[in-house]
């Protein structure tokens, strides 16, 4: 099983989500993103938020569609995103993407990139991935990875989200990296690219964040 979550981002970010649908994948609306999914035709399984940023139309629709909704009162601890990946977390997916996290206002962005390095989530060690229109992101801890050529998506960037992240390997890349260490703050893995169709990037201590992008939306 994976998950989906949406949350209220712009939608202007957010890709088709059609493209991310499957016989084992349940939908999770966000706020705002519980209206995105269901303007593409998609029912979310449960929903999480204050829907603070919907109108009273669009509240009406979504008690009609949703299944479950989860309504809090707008001054709470979490975030409308946080509540709904801490349930993700607790059904033990495979994997959870999330959309509508990115774009718009930077303070609920860096929030959001936040809660990718929650003690609970890396505990879980599930892999969860941020996309939109233009970038697929998640975080990768020590060990080997590969990464596959996706045409679309040109650019890898590497960046530490320790303080330090050592013995960096790149194999395939064009710009490859035997052993490096590089400390938070570092530009060094910024902007590469590969030349084959797969490639391998490992590391010895640390969490990196890795960055697929393109200049175009896809």
């Amino acid at each position: 099983m994976e998950i989906n979550i949406v949350a209220g981002g712009p939608v202007r970010y957010i890709p088709n989500l059609h493209s991310f649908c499957g016989e084992e994948v349940n939908w999770v609306g966000v706020d705002r993103g519980v209206y995105t999914l269901l303007k593409q035709q998609i029912e979310p399984h449960i929903a999480f938020g204050d829907f603070d940023s919907v109108n009273t139309e669009e509240w009406e629709l979504i008690q009609v569609k949703v299944r479950e909704v989860n309504r809090y009162q707008p001054e709470k601890d979490e975030t409308d995103l946080e509540l709904a990946l801490n349930w993700a977390i607790d059904q033990k997916p495979a994997k959870i993407s999330i959309f509508g996290a990115t774009g718009g206002r930077l303070d609920h962005f860096m929030g959001n990139l936040q809660l990718l390095m929650t003690p609970k989530l890396l505990e879980a060690r599930i892999k969860v991935e941020m996309i939109d229109v233009q970038n697929r992101l998640y975080l990768a801890e020590s060990g080997e990875h590969s990464v596959e050529r996706i045409p679309e998506l040109q650019y890898i960037s590497f960046v530490p989200v320790t303080r330090n992240v050592e013995g960096i390997t790149l194999t395939g890349f064009k710009y490859p990296l035997k052993n490096r260490n590089i400390s938070r703050g570092s530009t060094l893995c910024i902007s590469n690219e590969l030349i084959q169709s797969s490639g391998t990037f490992s590391f010895s201590n640390g969490i990196l964040m890795v960055i697929r992008s393109s200049d175009k939306s896809f």
